[in-house]
């Protein structure tokens, strides 16, 4: 995030441990927040970026490399939202933690 509070990426680490691997709502839930978004940056921005997936330790990293169009980041305001509300309804569970860069 800059100090304007535009999110320029993404890092998501882990599982929710709501239930057994493949079965587990919540952690499905932030995926396909995440993966969403991602793919709709990708396919409906020409914004430049930079990604790195581990599927083995389930991490995602996602970051802009240059300028923020505004699609990106009203993306990226839409999936805060939708994080936000499970983070509130699973707070031991999923976790939002900014970082300024």
């Amino acid at each position: 995030m800059k100090p304007d509070n535009t999110i320029i990426g993404l890092e998501s680490k882990g599982h929710a441990g709501m239930g057994r691997w493949g079965n587990d709502v919540v952690c499905a839930s932030v995926s396909i927040l995440i993966i969403n978004t991602i793919n709709s940056i990708e396919e409906f921005t020409s914004d430049k970026y930079q990604e790195e997936v581990n599927e083995k330790r389930a991490t995602i990293k996602f970051e802009i490399t240059g300028i923020v169009s505004k699609e990106s980041a009203l993306l990226f305001k839409s999936m805060e939202k939708g994080l936000t509300a499970i983070a509130k309804d699973y707070p031991g569970n999923v976790s939002i933690i900014y970082k300024e860069v």
